[in-house]
This record gives structure tokens, C-alpha cells and sequence, in this order.
């Protein structure tokens, strides 16, 4: 499961490919955070760090998808499932080293966002003037977007054999998750649109950012990254 693990990192870092994700990645974010004047922190005038936990998830819809297409979609493409299909790991265990190589990945992109906070709080008046429980909370729940994000993709790319149909059916389905529900609930009227807002990712998304880190929202995102990783499950069994 581990050299699967590492396997999975390697073929992605080891393509021009994986490096040019990672960079757009990080530029936009620094455009995001320090360029452009609608979200830019210096043009705000108070050490906070809103914009990018506002704007990341609307870039990881993209970027997650762009990481996750080729993860078993390539594997079914080039003939390699079948190969290990019929190595010593189990179908959970493939599944599991995969997502975990992808969560990786994911943290990887997001730890150069601390030096944001850093540079942030630096600027403050006084230095470290930085509100950091509200800071840590939504990088707490930014990383959990991102895994719950990583087990969409990877469903998305167990559906088919075509990289680029799993990353247009993986920016779908993040989409919907992060989006659809809350604009459903928004056309809603009494208890029934809590219900379904509560089921959008954005809600517990927003209630982390509050820099509360509320179980419930933990355990629902959680949930939600079992619920894709069983779904991978039953469609790869069942092919």
C-alpha cells in the first residue's frame, strides 16, 4: 500500500503536467490574496486573510478535479488496472492509497498559504495583529474541502477510462457540493431549505471559518469523503 502510495506522488510530480497545476494553483491564489484590488488585503486595510479562504474552494473546484482525473482513469486507460487488480492489495487498499497519495497532494498546495499568515500578520499594527483561531479554523476546514474534494475526484475518475471526462465530471460534482445546494436552498422557504442548506458543503464550510471547530461539521464532511470512497468502492467491484 505504501510504494502504491508513493507511486501514485511520483507519477504526479514527475510530469511537467502535475508542476504546472501546482504553480497556476499558487498564482492565483497570490493574485487573489495580494494583486487584485477587490480581494487584494493591502488595498483592505486590516491584517486578515478573508479573501483567500473566500475564493480557494472556488479554485480547488478546479484544481482537486485537475489532480484526481488521471488517478484510476489512466490505470483503465493504458491497461495497468488489471495488472493491479492482481497484486497483493485488496480493491479497499488500492482505493485508500490512492486517496491518501491525492491528499498529499492537496496539502502540499495549501502549506504555502501559512506563509500568507505569516506575511499578514507581520503587516498588522502591532505585529501579529492576526485573529489566528479564526485563521487555524478556516485552514482547518480549508484542508477538509480539499480531502472531501480529493474523494469526489476520485470517484469521478473511477467512472470512466477518459482523463478529461472524469475532470469535467469531477468539477460537476464539486460544484454542486459546494454550490448547487446552497442556491437550492436560497429558492427554498421554511425548515425544508435549513435542511437542504445544511446539506451543501459551503454551510460547514463557513461555520469552520468562524474559526470554531464545530464536531458536527467535522463528522459531516467526514461522512461525506466515506460516502464517495464506498461509492469508488462499488463502481470499481462491480466492473
Amino acid at each position: 500500500m505504501k510504494s502504491l502510495f508513493f507511486k501514485e506522488i511520483n507519477a504526479f510530480l514527475g510530469s511537467l503536467t502535475g508542476y504546472l497545476i501546482l504553480i497556476l494553483f499558487l498564482v492565483a491564489l497570490g493574485l487573489i490574496v495580494w494583486v487584485f484590488p477587490e480581494s487584494s488585503v493591502l488595498d483592505y486595510g486590516f491584517a486578515d486573510l478573508e479573501s483567500l479562504f473566500s475564493y480557494t474552494p472556488y479554485v480547488f473546484t478546479f484544481l482537486i478535479p485537475a489532480i484526481s482525473m488521471r488517478t484510476i482513469a489512466e490505470e483503465r486507460k493504458n491497461g495497468t488496472w488489471e495488472l493491479l487488480k492482481t497484486s497483493p492489495l485488496s480493491l479497499i487498499q488500492i482505493i485508500l492509497a490512492k486517496y491518501f497519495a491525492l491528499l498529499a497532494l492537496v496539502i502540499l498546495a495549501v502549506l504555502p498559504t501559512l506563509l500568507y499568515a505569516f506575511s499578514i500578520s507581520q503587516l498588522g499594527d502591532p505585529p501579529g495583529n492576526l485573529d489566528w483561531a479564526g485563521f487555524f479554523g478556516s485552514w482547518i476546514g480549508l484542508l477538509m474541502i480539499g480531502a472531501t474534494f480529493a474523494a469526489v475526484g476520485l470517484f469521478a475518475s473511477s467512472l470512466t477510462a477518459q482523463q478529461v471526462v472524469a475532470f469535467v465530471l469531477g468539477v460537476f460534482l464539486c460544484f454542486v457540493l459546494y454550490f448547487g445546494f446552497t442556491a437550492l436552498s436560497e429558492m427554498l422557504t421554511g425548515e425544508l431549505a435549513y435542511w437542504v442548506e445544511e446539506l451543501s458543503l459551503s454551510y460547514h464550510y463557513i461555520s469552520l471559518s468562524r474559526g470554531v471547530v464545530d464536531s458536527r461539521d467535522i463528522f459531516f464532511l467526514l461522512g461525506m469523503i466515506g460516502l464517495f470512497l464506498g461509492a469508488s468502492f462499488l463502481t470499481l467491484k462491480n466492473k
